[in-house]
């Protein structure tokens, strides 16, 4: 179970990142660049290309098996090395990372 914090630490960047998206133009014409870990919103989240990096200490909340993959928000398909993911500014995310925002599809 997720507290209010989290829940708006989750919902808040994703909502932005997906009016900010939904506002530009030829989005899908071009593709989405990786994320970068050093970005600072992907720092923020704790982002990582290999889930297996995460400082479990520091993020208490990772658990082995959670990755981007397997992410509600990853918008790959099934198999996809690397996906968009709104919690990135709709970069990159590599499906065997990782970051606070996690949340395991349903």
């Amino acid at each position: 179970m997720t507290s209010r914090r989290q829940f708006m630490f989750t919902i808040v960047p994703a909502a932005a990142t997906v009016a900010a998206l939904a506002t530009a133009t030829g989005a899908h014409a071009q593709a989405a660049a990786h994320a970068d870990e050093k970005d600072p919103g992907a720092a923020g989240l704790g982002y990582k290309h290999d889930a297996t990096k995460v400082d479990a200490k520091k993020y208490p909340t990772y658990k082995a098996g959670a990755v981007c993959g397997n992410c509600q928000f990853f918008q790959g398909k099934a198999g996809d090395a690397w996906g968009a993911c709104p919690l990135l500014g709709g970069k990159q995310a590599n499906a065997k990372g990782w970051c606070s925002g996690y949340a395991k599809k349903a």
